[in-house]
This record gives structure tokens, C-alpha cells and sequence, in this order.
């Protein structure tokens, strides 16, 4: 685990803020998945979250945040946003529509304010990690301060396995 010294969109949003965080990197680690994440920064893999961007049939979009170790159930992600059905978006129409790439998607900084759901497992604990907007980068962050940067609802929109 090593704090990071470069700033990201999502750290200069936070300093414009005056908001306290923690950022990390494992930019030379070669881990992708969430959970090889959690384990390189040494965090519980129901704290670090990963930014999922969807569509609803409504072609309206919407950010879920989930913990690493599950999957975003639709039928609740869509029940939750009010949509009869909610779809991934392309991995290619991700930058262009969140000014993030695949990996590196952070639900603050985003191009547009996207209406934004984390599961209700993040209140369990005092802070949570998800990306700072660059591959290799994490933020941790309480989600008092990150409701200052991002309105969002908690609600179970993870897949029960």
C-alpha cells in the first residue's frame, strides 16, 4: 500500500472542497480486478467499491456503486432508479459520456451529474474506497464527504450470491 502523490480530477475536486481523504496507487502492482485491488492497498474488499455506469430503457443514465467481490443486480438497480430495466453501457461510450475510461470511472468528476445509487452495505462502515479517476489510483472517503461532492441514495442493489 503506498499514498499517492500525484493528483487526480477526483483529488483536485476534493482539495477545491476542503474535503479530508486518503488516496493510494498500485499503479506498478499489475493487479485489474477489484478484489487484487482491495488486497495490493490492504483493505476488506466490502469497503472498496467499483463505479458501474448503466442505461435505463429510458436512455437516461445512472452510476451504482457495489463492493469489488459482487455484481450489480439490474432488476434492483432499476426497481431502485425508478426504470423498468437498466443496461451496462459500452465500455467505449464510457469516456465520452463520464470523461472516464474503463477502470478509472470515479463518481466524482464525472462530465454530468449522473442520479447515483451505492449499496446499502457502504453505511456499515466509516469510510469507503473507489477509484480516484485514474487506473491505479483509490480514494477513501467517508460518504458524508462524498455526498458533499455527489447527492446519491443507499439502497441493495447487489446480487445475493
Amino acid at each position: 500500500m503506498k499514498k499517492n502523490e500525484e493528483k487526480t480530477n477526483v483529488m483536485r475536486v476534493l482539495d477545491s472542497k476542503k474535503i479530508k481523504y486518503n488516496s493510494f496507487t498500485y499503479l506498478d502492482s499489475g493487479v485489474v480486478s477489484g478484489i487484487e485491488v482491495a488486497r495490493v492497498i490492504g483493505q476488506n474488499p466490502d469497503m472498496v467499491f467499483k463505479t458501474l455506469v448503466t442505461e435505463g430503457a429510458s436512455k437516461k443514465n445512472y452510476v451504482f456503486l457495489v463492493p469489488v467481490e459482487k455484481e450489480l443486480d439490474l432488476k434492483k438497480a432499476a426497481k431502485t432508479v425508478g426504470e423498468k430495466s437498466v443496461s451496462m453501457i459500452k465500455s467505449k461510450e464510457l469516456l465520452p459520456l463520464t470523461g472516464y475510461i474503463h477502470g478509472g470511472c470515479s463518481p466524482i468528476g464525472m462530465k454530468k451529474l449522473f442520479k447515483t445509487v451505492i449499496d446499502s452495505s457502504a453505511s456499515h462502515y466509516e469510510t469507503i474506497f473507489f477509484s480516484g479517476g485514474k487506473i491505479g489510483y483509490q480514494v477513501e472517503l467517508s460518504l458524508s464527504d462524498l455526498e458533499k461532492c455527489v447527492p446519491f441514495i443507499l439502497a441493495d442493489i447487489a446480487e445475493n450470491k
